[in-house]
């Protein structure tokens, strides 16, 4: 018999570590699978301590480890990579051990390889794929899970990848639209901000000592003497304000954080003239086609609105949601409670009011999402062309009053010497 180290997964995801004795490496790594334990790495242990008998520092083995909050977070888009390149494998004939197993060597980052181990190891030892992917909720959610569940129920794996990866695809397009158009403003923003700052905590003072030498303060004109009102505020008292606006953020994520909190807020973005609308078709877009999406997958319906419900990102539009769920377990249309919502526009009632009668839903919710999604990017667009010069006509009026305010004096300087 011989001893060996191992490293391995139990059933909740977490790490165990121990040794075990057998007669080789095949059987220990069979007992570790008897007892539920996913191996991750086993090693013989030798008669020295864990030591190699012939090794130094260099023939050990030093298995460092951070801790999953200091180890690089797995990006939407890395998840989505990793989605159509496993769909594809498996379309292509591929084993889906194998096709994990491959990805596993692939994958760069340290979290995902060991979630990919895991998740192999789950399935040879006879979990099915959905049941392996819900050990780790980090990663893949409800509606993951649920659309890998559909496809094993119905032997189409491979179908439901290629779904899970149009989805995926798509909504991070979206996301990215709406990144790219909103970085102009935020870089005019960001700028504004920075020269503002400049002006106020160093230039401005220096002008103030000047005229307070040749003219007193009494004698400065209003706005200079405003201007350097707020610049000695902002110097003064910067660190107050600053600690202030840090708390104020602090305490509206607390109050985001209930589920009071939460409603009120989301009621509020839908008010905000301009944003509002953009946050109501971007929310329509996204949970239309996340559930025709699911019932195309085969999930059935009330589970599909439960998911819809869930990853809505919006109260509002998750109790209209909850309210469709409640009509169709009692057997009634969708139609009735979407109109009571007041949250869907007439076109996505009428679309899915013929999807009902003609059984095709989920082709008439994807027809909702395209739709909405077009909608989303033109109004990114003219959000952003209203934003641009808004931003740039905000910044010359800031500057233009600042320059305005020191030249003010200077003028009255040179009229006093002249008359």
């Amino acid at each position: 018999m011989q001893r060996f180290n191992y490293v391995a997964i139990d059933n909740d995801g977490k790490e165990q570590r121990g040794t075990v004795d057998a007669n080789d490496q095949s059987q220990a790594i069979a007992f570790l699978r008897q007892n539920r334990l996913f191996p991750q790495s086993v090693t013989p242990v030798s008669a020295q301590g864990g030591q190699k008998a012939k090794g130094g520092l260099g023939s050990m083995e030093i298995n460092l480890r951070l801790p999953k909050f200091l180890r690089g977070r797995v990006k939407a888009k890395d998840l989505m990579v990793l989605t159509r390149q496993l769909a594809t494998l498996v379309e292509s004939g591929l084993p889906l051990v194998r096709g994990l197993r491959i990805l596993q060597n692939q994958a760069k980052n340290a979290d995902m390889k060991e979630t990919l181990a895991s998740i192999g190891a789950s399935v040879e030892s006879g979990s099915t794929f959905s049941e392996a992917l819900s050990q780790h909720p980090r990663y893949f959610d409800n509606l993951f899970v649920n659309m890998t569940k559909a496809g094993e129920a119905g032997g189409q794996v491979e179908q439901s990848l290629t779904r899970l990866a149009e989805f995926l695809e798509k909504s991070e397009k979206i996301k990215n639209k709406v990144k790219s158009a909103m970085t102009y403003p935020i870089v005019v923003m960001l700028v504004a901000i920075g020269i503002t700052a400049f002006l106020m905590v160093k230039v401005i003072p220096e002008f103030e000592k000047v005229f307070a030498d040749l003219m007193g303060a009494n004698q400065m004109p209003p706005m200079t003497r405003f201007v350097m009102g707020i610049s000695n505020a902002v110097v003064d008292d910067g660190l107050i304000v600053l600690i202030g606006i840090v708390l104020l953020v602090i305490i509206v994520n607390l109050i985001n954080r209930t589920k009071r909190g939460k409603l009120i807020f989301d009621q509020l973005k839908l008010k905000i003239p301009g944003v509002g609308d953009l946050v109501l078709k971007s929310a329509v877009g996204r949970t239309t086609r996340t559930l025709g999406t699911l019932m195309q997958s085969g999930v059935p319906v009330l589970q599909a609105l439960d998911i819809v419900r869930d990853t809505s990102g919006n109260m509002i539009v998750a109790n209209a949601y909850q309210e469709i769920h409640e009509s169709v377990k009692e057997g009634d249309s969708m139609i009735p409670p979407m109109e009571r919502a007041k949250v869907f526009p007439a076109m996505v009632v009428s679309m899915v009011g013929v999807g009902e009668e003609t059984g095709a839903l989920p082709d008439m919710l994807e027809r909702v999402a395209n739709t909405y999604d077009d909608e989303v990017d033109n109004a990114v667009e003219a959000m952003t062309s209203i934003i641009e010069p808004i931003m740039i006509v905000v910044l010359a009026l800031i500057v233009g009053t600042i320059v305005i305010a020191m030249f003010q004096p200077m003028m009255a300087m040179i009229g006093g010497l002249s008359g």
